[in-house]
């Protein structure tokens, strides 16, 4: 991005912030304190914190890990305890409004009913303030477990009865970054390895940071063990970094980057096309070469042989459906992470998480195993999913 770029996106962040926590301190602030020196600090502890998680945004990437570290915890926690007390505290207003309807028609006297409308407000700020933290709690505490293991049969009609059983492990999004690494991604591999895979598939958003600075926290990719490899295609955020300099070293660690390609999965004398893609903004990236082209990653196939897609955003579904895929493999969504975010999801893709049928095309999309922005995860617990491949006509997965 462009020095322009970022102070636009900048001050678009800002601007954000400063409706929601302008909101937070009239109602929590304003409403539960007298004009004095109290309301004066709790003002300007306000403006600190809705500063914090502009400068996580706009510094992400500019900064040392070691000042990125502490910046991107306190910011963004913040930032989500934030979110779900504005939501609590939203929940309130029927409250209030009722409240104040209540006290006009039994209205005694000025003083005394100043003084009860404050305790009022006192005490629907602190419950509003009980619930965000339970929930903002309940989701670091999830955010930062292992994941769970889904595992989910999808029946192929054109796949040969010697490829039944095969298992393709996948996971997506696990933004390894100042606040996500180390024992909990060493977890993750860990996780993966015990499914004994036939395929590793990690479908996009893996980073969130250079070469440089993860090298260490992306090493256990290389402990991943599979008996026919491990597959990696590019999301969205692998654009926002040194994009060349990762597709340079994840070979290095025993990963195949599948860019508009695909490779022949076989056992025995059966076999299916497994291909990847970039993601569907890599062509607004600037890089030369770079852009989703499923044309290319199937040019010259046998129409007969079934073809997985690895694709980071469900949306590209769109483009596998015309081109006959059979199943596409997906992230990005990361389940809405935040609920209830899961809803403004759907307004950009087909499916928020989990299985679903886009034509003749089946779409997997897996709830991701790390986190962007806020450490916390509400609604939508990290993931790794065990696609086990079968013969036959499409059903439901039961989960």
């Amino acid at each position: 991005m462009t020095l322009i770029e970022v102070l636009g996106f900048g001050v678009v962040v800002l601007l954000a912030m400063a409706l929601l926590h302008g909101y937070l301190w009239w109602r929590l602030v304003r409403g539960t304190t007298r004009p004095g020196r109290t309301r004066r600090r709790l003002t300007l502890l306000t403006a600190v914190l809705a500063l914090l998680p502009t400068l996580a945004v706009v510094l992400r990437g500019r900064v040392p890990m070691g000042v990125a570290a502490p910046l991107d915890w306190v910011g963004y926690t913040w930032l989500g305890l934030a979110f779900y007390l504005f939501l609590a505290v939203l929940a309130t207003e029927p409250i209030r409004v009722a409240l104040r309807l209540f006290r006009r028609s039994r209205e005694a006297g000025a003083a005394r009913a100043a003084e009860t409308q404050l305790s009022r407000r006192r005490f629907l700020a602190l419950g509003a303030g009980v619930v965000a933290v339970g929930v903002a709690g309940t989701g670091v505490a999830l955010a930062n477990s292992a994941p769970v293991v889904r595992r989910v049969p999808i029946r192929i009609p054109r796949l040969d009865p010697a490829l039944a059983g095969l298992r393709i492990v996948t996971f997506s999004d696990g933004h390894l970054s100042a606040t996500y690494g180390g024992r909990r991604f060493e977890r993750l591999v860990e996780t993966v390895n015990a499914q004994r895979p036939d395929v590793v598939a990690i479908v996009g958003d893996l980073v969130d940071g250079d070469v440089e600075e993860l090298r260490e926290d992306a090493a256990p990719l290389a402990d991943l063990v599979s008996d026919q490899g491990v597959f990696f295609v590019t999301g969205n955020h692998e654009y926002f970094v040194d994009t060349a300099g990762w597709l340079a070293h994840l070979p290095t660690l025993g990963i195949d980057v599948l860019r508009n390609e695909r490779v022949p999965i076989r056992r025995g004398g059966a076999s299916f096309d497994l291909a990847g893609i970039d993601d569907r903004t890599a062509a607004a990236s600037g890089l030369p070469g770079h852009g989703a082209d499923l044309d290319a990653a199937l040019d010259g196939r046998d129409d007969d042989v079934p073809v997985v897609l690895l694709a980071h955003q469900p949306v590209q579904v769109e483009q596998a459906r015309a081109a006959g895929v059979d199943l596409q493999l997906s992230g990005h969504t990361h389940g809405g992470q935040l609920w209830p975010f899961d809803y403004a999801v759907l307004l950009d893709q087909p499916a928020v998480e989990g299985w679903s049928q886009q034509g003749d095309t089946q779409l997997y999309v897996t709830a991701g195993a790390g986190y962007w922005g806020p450490p916390m995860r509400v609604g939508a617990r990290p993931e790794v999913t065990v696609i086990e491949l079968q013969p036959g006509d499409p059903v439901r997965p039961r989960r």
